[in-house]
């Protein structure tokens, strides 16, 4: 019979957790608010590992959901291979992804994110969706994994709430958003982009209008591909000396101009 602790043990060594948690079709997160988020998601729980001083808050908001393991803060670290100080960790099983045409269904804003390797943006990512109301992220095959723990923590839990799925390689994933009516808007800061707000009036007169705002990673940008068959192309105005910005931050700014 496998340990349950199993599913915590060596969370330092990313390259490894990453392996065996797709192996295993589960995923972890931590801390008390990605559990809460994690509770009111449609994710089974598997397990729940708290610290002692954690207990009682966990086996409330858990209320019976999934076993409570409880050790004392040394244990905690000890299976998880560094010192973990948020107090609580649980797992849960991954679910099978559902096709674009499902999430996208009804969403008038959706995020396309290509060749986005960092956990961290990607959560950040998530998180912004979540606040200006974007109804779901698309993710090409070359995006990171958006359950990953690190993901999880830095969306605030968002990633659990927020409908996602995987698209085709970019650029003939986009075919099927256009297909559903979406104008395919690259985020880029080419020069010969349109301004942010030129496509954020025209989106203000017609409240109709689905759109699908594609990001690419830092750095690299979006692929010539992606960039050549988007619909339009956008660029948020920059002081003089600045290239770019935080491809999250990005987001949020056109997420929050195009806002229904």
């Amino acid at each position: 019979m496998a340990d349950p602790l199993d599913d915590f043990r060596a969370l330092n060594d990313p390259e490894s957790r990453r392996r065996v948690e797709r192996r295993g079709g589960y995923f972890v997160v931590e801390g008390l608010l990605a559990l809460e988020a994690l509770v009111h998601s449609p994710y089974r729980i598997r397990t729940v590992l708290a610290a002692r001083r954690k207990a009682d808050a966990v086996r409330a908001l858990v209320g019976g959901r999934a076993p409570v393991l409880v050790r004392d803060d040394d244990e905690v670290a000890a299976v998880a291979g560094f010192p973990f100080h948020r107090g609580v960790l649980a797992s849960a099983d991954r679910r099978p992804l559902p096709p674009v045409a499902e999430v996208i269904a009804g969403a008038g804003r959706v995020a396309v994110a290509e060749g986005l390797v960092d956990h961290e943006n990607l959560g950040a990512l998530f998180r912004n969706a979540a606040a200006f109301a974007v109804g779901a992220v698309l993710l090409d095959p070359t995006t990171a994994d958006p359950l990953y723990r690190r993901s999880v923590r830095v969306s605030l839990g968002h990633v659990l709430r927020v409908p996602w799925t995987r698209l085709d390689p970019l650029p003939g994933g986009l075919a099927g958003l256009r297909d559903a009516g979406f104008t395919v808007v690259a985020l880029t800061p080419a020069a010969g982009a349109d301004p942010l707000a030129a496509l954020a009036a025209e989106a203000a007169a017609d409240p109709t209008a689905r759109l699908a705002l594609v990001v690419g990673a830092e750095g690299s940008g979006l692929t010539a591909a992606t960039l050549a068959a988007a619909d339009r192309r956008v660029r948020i105005p920059l002081a003089p000396g600045v290239d770019s910005l935080n491809v999250a931050t990005a987001a949020a700014i056109a997420f929050h101009a195009l806002r229904q």
